[in-house]
């Protein structure tokens, strides 16, 4: 930044253009995972004069990182110390417990801010579309990570893991971190930040064998190699691969020999490697990988006692192939099923959506209606903006890109001119008597979940319900709601 931006602009006074001295640019920011932290990261670094205020419906920051990883792989937490140093920013704020919506509208943020850019992510699963898929007993892989990671709208969720077979409908590396989590050893899991009802749970679980399908075949299954070495070094569990299924056609090996497809190579090793494990005492548990089958049917009268598969075949270019049916099916017999065939984002209040897509329809990350015209003011970062594809670090280049419109918009911004921001915002919040939470207020209960955790061997407890988290803020001492721009230490 070229220096420390006004916090003092107001309508009628200074330049047109956003982001001189007397005249930042204000920018909200919806959504705070990686790559709503990412985004404010390229607007604070923009040589301009800018202020950005991020928007979470919970009161607690980083998305997926802190919901969606799983508790057994803590090195990709570590990310949350870049963005703690992102939010130390004097320029920037965080307004938790509070949903872009419905507690504040599109329109409202419109008249505090030049832009906005929404970076919520895809928020809910797809769907099989097959009969069964709303049993009990048949949940999304979504359900699962969250209730596990202690998210507070899964919180209540229960899973009867009392049958000794469970299918994982997926093959990408969510469906490795839901089969891995019901595979491995509750003593493994005990001394990281896994939720203790999770915990708790999975000490009764009676499932021995987990059934990972995939529609499509080994050379197109969308496991990392790491994730996937993963299954080879459980404790008293054991891969299962049986050695036909490995059998590829001519396109598909044309995909594993093209030299930039070398992860899905590894990949195919690592099952020819699982294929040819020998029988192994003390194998509690085994977790079998099944391709070329695709779920037609969840069975079961009350509740799901088996999955139906047609087994597929492959049609097709190489890296174009599609899943077709035989008109072959085999059963599985299995008291809970878990469904991981991808996400796609939810509408917004007062923005065009693309249904078919799951995001919101944009150029360059400029939102555009349903005739391809942008909408002034209006952008999208990450998931919602691509469709959930890329790792963590795949949204610092998106963010980039999408704020690299933002300023060179700035011309039309100018027309807007000059918005109140933080100010103005937390009046309207005030005025409805929502209880907002500021970075500070995280960091407190940071400072708690640590504590609780360090009294149980582990790394933090979270807090799972979100009145637990205002209860800890609203205590005597704890002020809370400060919104002044001033660096957190």
């Amino acid at each position: 930044m070229q220096g420390r931006a006004s916090t003092g602009a107001c309508a009628g006074r200074g330049t047109a253009t956003p982001g001189s001295a007397d005249n930042p640019l204000r920018v909200a920011v919806i959504g705070s995972g990686p790559s709503g932290f990412y985004t404010s990261e390229a607007l604070l670094r923009a040589p301009l004069y800018t202020e950005v205020d991020m928007f979470e419906r919970l009161p607690v920051p980083y998305g997926l990182v802190r919901s969606g990883v799983a508790p057994d792989h803590p090195k990709l937490k570590q990310v949350i110390e870049v963005f703690a140093k992102i939010a130390a920013s004097p320029d920037f704020n965080f307004f938790g417990n509070v949903t872009v919506g419905r507690d504040v509208t599109v329109e409202t943020l419109q008249d505090c801010y030049h832009a906005l850019i929404f970076a919520c992510g895809a928020e809910t699963n797809r769907e099989l579309g097959i009969p069964g898929e709303d049993l009990p007993g048949s949940y999304t892989a979504t359900e699962f990570v969250g209730w596990y990671n202690g998210h507070p709208e899964y919180r209540d969720k229960s899973f009867d893991l009392s049958h000794p077979v469970a299918v994982v409908i997926g093959q990408g590396n969510v469906a490795a971190d839901v089969s891995r989590i019901l595979a491995k050893p509750c003593g493994d899991l005990e001394r990281t930040d896994i939720a203790h009802h999770a915990l708790d749970a999975l000490r009764k679980s009676n499932i021995t064998d987990i059934y990972v399908v995939g529609r499509r075949g080994p050379a197109q299954a969308k496991f990392t190699a790491k994730e996937l070495r993963e299954f080879s070094e459980l404790k008293y569990c054991r891969p299962v691969v049986r050695p036909q299924e490995l059998l590829l056609n001519a396109e598909s090996q044309v995909e594993l020999a093209d030299k930039s497809n070398l992860g899905s190579r590894k990949v195919y090793e690592l099952f020819q490697n699982f294929s040819t494990l020998p029988p192994c005492r003390g194998v509690r548990k085994r977790v079998h990988f099944a391709f070329l089958k695709g779920p037609v049917e969840l069975c079961g009268a009350y509740k799901v006692q088996g999955v139906k598969l047609e087994i597929n075949t492959l049609t097709g270019p190489p890296f174009r192939q599609s899943a077709v049916g035989t008109g072959k099916f085999i059963e599985i017999e299995a008291g809970i099923v878990f469904r991981s065939v991808g996400y796609r984002g939810v509408p917004i209040s007062g923005l065009p959506f693309d249904r078919h897509q799951g995001i919101i329809p944009n150029t360059d990350g400029r939102i555009i209606d349903m005739q391809g015209k942008p909408l002034p003011g209006l952008y999208v970062s990450g998931w919602i903006k691509r469709g959930p594809t890329g790792i963590i670090g795949t949204n610092r280049s998106d963010s980039v890109a999408t704020v690299t419109s933002v300023l060179d918009d700035l011309p039309e911004l100018s027309t807007r001119g000059h918005k109140p921001g933080t100010s103005a915002l937390t009046k309207h919040l005030d005025r409805a008597g929502l209880r907002y939470v500021n970075f500070s207020d995280w960091h407190e209960i940071d400072r708690s979940e640590v504590e609780r955790g360090t009294a149980v061997g582990k790394p933090r407890e979270k807090y799972t319900r979100i009145d637990e988290m205002l209860r800890l803020l609203n205590r005597p001492g704890n002020s809370g709601k400060r919104f002044v721009r001033v660096k957190v230490r």
